[in-house]
């Protein structure tokens, strides 16, 4: 019996506008990166330091998919859950490769004290939404 995947929970920002395409039985697939960088404060120089940042792909399969493709874009902050998979390849010159993805089951926007959209908007609609925010 295989070894269930760990379940994981990444909170950081889309790298670029996720890529939504279908297989040949047209079912959705998006791919998306997710980048994190971990903050903490110096106290010797009295201010915060970025630590190294961590690139995580993202794909996620059928009406999630689709949804991802059409509420989210580069720059904004989201969470995702899913199970880590482990990709091994050799590359044209025979060396070996590996990579981690996120096979994600639930995806949303991050939302934080700063953030100003109004309530059931996604950021692409909120731009041009008449609803006023109650705060």
């Amino acid at each position: 019996m295989p070894i269930p995947a760990p379940t994981t929970t990444i909170v950081g920002n889309l790298a670029r506008d996720p890529e939504l395409r279908f297989s040949q039985k047209g079912n959705a697939i998006v791919g998306f990166t997710v980048a994190y960088t971990p903050r903490r404060f110096d106290k010797n120089t009295d201010g915060w330091v970025d630590g190294t940042t961590l690139w995580l792909r993202c794909t996620a399969f059928g009406p999630l998919a689709e949804n991802i493709a059409e509420r989210v874009g580069k720059g904004d902050k989201v969470t995702v859950t899913g199970k880590l998979q482990q990709n091994d390849w050799e590359d044209k010159d025979g060396t070996k490769r590996s990579t981690i993805e996120l096979l994600v089951d639930e995806a949303g926007l991050a939302l934080s004290k700063t953030d100003k959209t109004a309530r059931g908007v996604g950021p692409r609609e909120a731009a041009s939404s008449s609803v006023d925010a109650p705060w």
